[in-house]
C-alpha cells in the first residue's frame, strides 16, 4: 500500500511533507539501507504505511480539514486529494528505497540456497550409498553441484545488486518472469546434467566405459529433454518480445513493481492467481523432478523425458503462451456524463461541474496504489486535469477501473471539447466529445 509520512511532519503542510521525505531519504530517516536499525529502510516505509493508512481512514470519515476548505466541497475534495498525492509521493520513494535495499541483501539469501542445496544433495548422497556402495557417479554429481554454485555464486555476487542469482529471471517491471524462471531450471538441469557426465567420463579408465558416457549424449536418449529445453527457452524470448511490442503499442499497460516476490511466479500484475501461470509452472516442476529422478537412476546419460511428458510440456507452454498473448487490452471511454447527486435538476454540462468517465481498464494490473493513482490525468480540450483522489474506508472511490469523476475546469472553452483520459502506465484511451455550455 501507499503510504505516508510521520506524525508531526504532516501539520506543516504539504511541500515540509516532500522537503522531510527527501531530506530523510539521504539522511538516517528512513531512507537509507540499515534494513534492520529503527530508522532503516525497511522499518521507515513500514511507518510511513501505517501513517498513510491513519491519514487516508481520518479524511475518509471527515476528520482532519482546515476550516479555510471545509465551506466548499469541491475545494475540501482538492485539498484532500493534494494531501494524499504528496503523501503517496513520498511512499512511493521510500518504497523503492526500501525495495533496493531489500535487492541488495537478496544476492547473499540465493548464495545460501544454493549451497544449501549442495549439503542437501550431499546427505542424500551419503544415506543411499550406505549399503549400495561409493561409486564415480556419486562424486561426479557432488563435483557438478559445486561447479554449478560456484558459478551461480559469483554470479550473483557480480549482480548483488539486482538480486544476485535471481537477476536473470527478474523483468523490466522488476517482478519475477515466470517463462525466464522455467527456462532457467531447464538451463540448470541440462548443465547439470553434462557436468554429471563430464566428471564421470574425466575419471573412467576403461575404454568402453567412456564410449559409454559419450554414447550417453546421444540425441536419441535426450530427444525430450533436448525438445523441452528449446521449447521453454524460446516461449520466454517470444513472451519478452510480445509483452515488449504490446507495450510499445499501448496494447498492454505495465507498471513498475516495488520489489520481486516468489508469488510473481503463479500471479499476474494484480496480483491474483493466473490459471496459465500456475499451470506453467506445476506441469513444468512434475515434469523436472521426473527427470532428476531418471538422472540419479541413470547418471551416465542424459535424463530420457519420455515423449508424452515432453508433449504434455508443450502443450502447457503453447497455453501460457497464449495466455500471454491474449492478456491486456487498451483502456477504453464508453461514455461521459454530467455528474449528478440526488436531488440536483438534469442540466447540460457547464464549467465547474463534475462529469463522470464511465469505460474500463482505467487502473492498470498493479496500479491501485495511491502513487500510481494519482498519476492518472484526463484531458479536457487543451486542459490537463488530476484526477482527485477521494478517499473512503479501506480505500479509494475515485479513481476505479470502470469511472473517472474530475471538474471541467473554468479555462475550457464552452462548445465541443475532447475528452480523453491517460492512465498511470502512460496508455491513453479513445476520444470522446461532450458539449460544454456557458
Amino acid at each position: 500500500m501507499p503510504v505516508g509520512i510521520d506524525d508531526g511532519v504532516r501539520e506543516g503542510g504539504s511541500g515540509v511533507v516532500v522537503q522531510e521525505a527527501r531530506r530523510g531519504a539521504g539522511a538516517h530517516e528512513g531512507g537509507c539501507a540499515c534494513g534492520g536499525c529503527p530508522h532503516g529502510a525497511r522499518e521507515g516505509h513500514r511507518r510511513a504505511v501505517a501513517e498513510f493508512l491513519r491519514m487516508r481512514e481520518e479524511f475518509a470519515s471527515g476528520k482532519g480539514l482546515p476550516a479555510a476548505v471545509a465551506h466548499s466541497a469541491s475545494a475540501s475534495r482538492q485539498w484532500v486529494s493534494d494531501e494524499l498525492t504528496q503523501s503517496a509521493a513520498v511512499v512511493a520513494e521510500r518504497g523503492r528505497a526500501e525495495g533496493e535495499a531489500w535487492l541488495g541483501r537478496l544476492w547473499l539469501r540465493t548464495a545460501v540456497v544454493v549451497w544449501g542445496a549442495a549439503v542437501i544433495l550431499l546427505l542424500v548422497q551419503a544415506l543411499t550409498a550406505v549399503g549400495a556402495g561409493w561409486s564415480a557417479a556419486r562424486t561426479s554429481g557432488l563435483l557438478a553441484a559445486l561447479v554449478l554454485g560456484a558459478a551461480l555464486t559469483a554470479a550473483g555476487y557480480l549482480h548483488r545488486a539486482r538480486g544476485g542469482a535471481l537477476a536473470p529471471v527478474i523483468g523490466e517491471d522488476n517482478r519475477l518472469s515466470t517463462s525466464r524462471a522455467v527456462a532457467a531450471s531447464w538451463v540448470l538441469l541440462s548443465v547439470y546434467s553434462v557436468l554429471v557426465l563430464a566428471g564421470q567420463l574425466a575419471v573412467a579408465s576403461d575404454h568402453g566405459r567412456r564410449d559409454a558416457l559419450i554414447a550417453g549424449l546421444d540425441l536419441t536418449r535426450g530427444a525430450g529433454v533436448v525438445t523441452v529445453l528449446a521449447v521453454t527457452s524460446a516461449i520466454a524470448v517470444l513472451v519478452r518480445r510480445v509483452v515488449g511490442l504490446r507495450v510499445l503499442g499501448q496494447r498492454l499497460q505495465k507498471v513498475r513493481a516495488d520489489r520481486p516476490r516468489a508469488a510473481d511466479l503463479l500471479t499476474d500484475d494484480s496480483g491474483r492467481g493466473s490459471f496459465t501461470d500456475i499451470q506453467y509452472v506445476v506441469v513444468n516442476s512434475a515434469a523436472l523432478l521426473f527427470a532428476l529422478v531418471r538422472l540419479a537412476r541413470r547418471p551416465d546419460q542424459l535424463p530420457d523425458l519420455p515423449w508424452g511428458l515432453a508433449l504434455l510440456v508443450l502443450v502447457s507452454a503453447v497455453t501460457y503462451y497464449s495466455g500471454k498473448y491474449a492478456e491486456g487490452g487498451r483502456p477504453v471511454i464508453l461514455s461521459v456524463v454530467r455528474a449528478r447527486e440526488a436531488g440536483d435538476l438534469d442540466a447540460p454540462i457547464r464549467t465547474g461541474d463534475d462529469i463522470e468517465i464511465r469505460g474500463a481498464g482505467f487502473v492498470p494490473p498493479g496500479a491501485q496504489t495511491a502513487d500510481l493513482l494519482s498519476r492518472m490525468v484526463v484531458r479536457i480540450g487543451a486542459v490537463h486535469v488530476h484526477v482527485p483522489l477521494v478517499p473512503v474506508a479501506g480505500g479509494f472511490g475515485n479513481p476505479t477501473d470502470a469511472v473517472l469523476t474530475v471538474p471541467v475546469p473554468a479555462d475550457v472553452e464552452p462548445g465541443r471539447v475532447e475528452v480523453q483520459v491517460v492512465t498511470a502506465a502512460g496508455v491513453e484511451t479513445n476520444r470522446c466529445l461532450i458539449e460544454v455550455t456557458d
